[in-house]
């Protein structure tokens, strides 16, 4: 009895829904009837494989370009968070600093 609810509040309501027929939604009637395709039909001109291949070519270069800035960048920041890393510990020389030794 503790799991029923007082009959004074509301249990919900229940909506009828219809179903629609196929001629309100503007189906036709045989489903299976090809469509009118004619506006997807390619003309008659030949494909243009060399621009194709050479869209490729741009494509895979600038896809290669942006790997390698990522890659770049990826290093970049791994090796500057190494050396703040080694200058917040309080160490001395944690970056190298080339001089180049001159003889008079």
């Amino acid at each position: 009895m503790a799991d029923q609810p007082p009959q004074s509040e509301e249990q919900g309501r229940v909506l009828p829904f219809r179903h629609r027929r196929s001629d309100e939604l503007g189906v036709p009637d045989d489903p299976l009837a090809p469509d009118d395709l004619a506006q997807y039909q390619r003309d008659a001109e030949p494909d243009d494989y060399r621009h194709r291949m050479a869209m490729n070519v741009v494509a895979l270069v600038v896809i290669t370009g942006l790997v390698g800035a990522g890659l770049w960048l990826a290093t970049t920041m791994a090796d500057m968070r190494k050396n703040q890393d080694c200058v917040l510990s309080g160490r001395r020389g944690c970056t190298p600093v080339d001089i180049p030794h001159e003889r008079w």
